[in-house]
């Protein structure tokens, strides 16, 4: 047997688990796992501004591939609070993250040492496992175990706990015959998906709502198939979206408050039937649940027994991995497709398909300072079939989903249920280290992009080059459009006259310095005009530099983006799209 420290051990098993990178902050509590990382070799090693950006990094990481795990290292203490945020968000979103904190020493967790805080019981709540390991001969194990955790049922974040004198202690472990622990999904049976396909079958205008549960996994081209045989427009959801492509024409839209099509809204309130997979029915998604569920009907496949009834009761629940539901329904499907048993769905999804062509949104507009549409407008027509966006929360977030088009799985990566301000340029790093051909294009308003703009220095450090579109309003957009309903516009403006920059007007941070300061490279754009060749330069500029490059684009101070409370009624605060002039770049005008 191979004698060795707890720390190189646990480097062991992060390596025969696929791990090749981590993103993180040495320190001294953690230093023992960083000298067992340059001992042990082979995982390379990303070192972030801040921690909080390093477990952005990590779920960018995860996000990016099938079968990836980010790891979030960093010291005890404030380390590990400043993760908490991360572990949050790839919870909510069932993302597997591992995160690693280092620790006083495990004879003074009781007395106040430095920097000790008791991490497990901070993180357990957003964590599916959180542990401080006080034994060295279980490290290995617990390593072991999180792994299998973090990858069986609903995917979600581990964080190990390892106090420094438990890392250094010496223990027997042969990494030559170690072997994962096999992950558990549970599956669909045969009966009932022939029953949920009966329920299917009987109604008339049936939609499949597509969930983030499909791409986590890896099961999106199951989910085109299914509804290629059956016939039946797909909705997918804001997690979900890629799952189908825009230009498929059974792809019927986004439904929601927010993140939405007015066509996808329109077809869902037409619908009488709905069987949702790896989805959470989230509250953005539905509305009002009275507009939501009226007149239809539910089936709900879900890899999370508890989610099955959680908003609403389903008329039948299945829970079952997404994948595994979705091989059967391809089967049953194709066997009845065989027997002459499916309806023809083809006069419904042409019904789609006339909504998809003419309930559109205005995107060409002229104005200075530009309109945000007209940046969406801009960026379909830079951005291929291939680009992966990366964005988090805000007007330009939902702006961005309103208006842009995602063909692949894994192409759009949004922290859906957290949205935590300046998340975009850290995981867009990590998605960036997962992927180092794809164009990646992230999307952010100026508050968002101001969180976390010291990790761009990452990226000039370790040669992460990504496009990052910069909306700057000057104010806390969405923010501010809530409060129109408090009769307010309350500490919600970020304007004020830069002294070191007047040309920009009163619109307060002068971002191309501050990236520039960072070793990055920026542009920016007063002109709707311009916003074509200012991205064509940035592309340039990439190449040439190898670094993040921010195009900024001015815009009018206040706009309100469609939205509203319930899916009958949704505020349409801009124009309409009345011809294709109007909408140049709409799915209906490329395809």
């Amino acid at each position: 047997m191979a004698r060795m420290t707890a720390a190189e051990a646990a480097v062991h098993v992060l390596k025969k688990e696929g791990v090749d990178v981590a993103f993180g902050l040495p320190g001294a509590a953690i230093n023992p796992f960083y000298a067992a990382m340059r001992n042990v070799g082979g995982v390379d090693h990303v070192l972030a501004r801040h921690v909080e950006g390093a477990s952005h990094m990590a779920e960018g990481y995860t996000r990016t591939q099938p079968g990836n795990v980010g790891v979030c290292i960093g010291t005890s203490g404030p380390a590990g609070t400043d993760m908490i945020t991360g572990l949050y968000s790839a919870s909510a979103d069932s993302i597997p993250i591992l995160c690693i904190t280092g620790q006083a020493p495990a004879n003074k967790l009781h007395k106040e040492d430095f920097q000790a805080v008791d991490i497990k019981a901070i993180a357990g709540p957003v964590t599916k496992w959180a542990i401080t390991v006080l034994e060295p001969a279980q490290v290995p194990r617990a390593f072991q175990q999180a792994f299998q955790i973090m990858r069986s049922s609903r995917p979600g974040p581990v964080l190990i706990d390892l106090p420094i004198d438990v890392q250094m202690t010496e223990i027997e472990f042969d990494p030559d015959t170690y072997e994962s622990l096999p992950a558990y999904k549970p599956s669909a049976s045969r009966a009932q998906i022939e029953k949920a396909m009966g329920m299917l079958n009987e109604a008339d205008k049936p939609l499949l709502v597509a969930g983030g549960g499909i791409i986590n996994a890896d099961a999106s081209e199951l989910l085109t198939e299914f509804a290629e045989l059956t016939g039946v427009p797909v909705i997918p959801t804001l997690m979900g979206w890629g799952t189908i492509p825009d230009d498929h024409p059974l792809m019927a839209g986004m439904v929601g408050l927010q993140t939405s099509h007015r066509y996808g809204n329109a077809t869902m309130l037409a619908s009488d039937f709905v069987m949702g997979i790896g989805n959470r029915w989230a509250n953005r998604h539905t509305g009002a649940l009275d507009s939501y569920t009226e007149g239809r009907k539910f089936v709900h496949v879900d890899i999370e027994p508890t989610q099955i009834g959680r908003i609403f009761g389903p008329d039948y629940g299945i829970v079952s991995d997404a994948k595994a539901a979705l091989e059967l329904c391809v089967e049953v499907a194709r066997e009845w497709q065989a027997e002459g048993k499916l309806k023809d769905r083809s006069a419904w999804a042409e019904e789609c398909q006339e909504r998809k062509r003419t309930l559109l949104r205005k995107t060409h507009f002229d104005n200075v300072p530009v309109k945000p549409q007209r940046v969406y407008e801009e960026m379909n027509k830079a951005f291929g079939k291939n680009t992966r966006y990366v964005s988090t929360i805000g007007l330009s977030q939902i702006a961005g989903a309103q208006f842009l088009h995602v063909y692949k799985p894994r192409h759009w990566i949004n922290c859906g249920q957290a949205g935590p301000l300046g998340w975009t340029i850290p995981a867009a790093l990590g998605v960036r280290r997962a992927d180092p051909d794809t164009e990646i294009v992230a999307l952010s308003g100026d508050y968002d992009f101001q969180f976390m703009v010291e990790e761009l220095a990452v990226g000039a450090q370790f040669n992460l080059p990504y496009l990052h579109v910069l909306v700057n309003n000057s104010y806390l957009g969405l923010i501010r459009q809530a409060q129109r309903g408090f009769d307010m516009d309350y500490q919600v403006q970020l304007s004020f006259e830069n002294i070191n920059c007047p040309e920009i007007n009163g619109y307060g941070v002068d971002h191309v310095s501050v990236v520039e300061g960072l070793g990055c490279k920026a542009l920016r754009v007063t002109d709707p005009e311009r916003i074509g060749e200012a991205f064509a330069e940035a592309r340039e500029l990439m190449k040439q530099h190898r670094v993040p490059v921010v195009v900024e684009i001015i815009l009018e101070r206040v706009t309100n983006i469609s939205m509203g409370t319930d899916l009958k009624g949704i505020n349409e605060f801009e124009d309409l799209a009345e011809n294709q002039e109007d909408a140049p770049t709409s799915i209906a005008s490329l395809t």
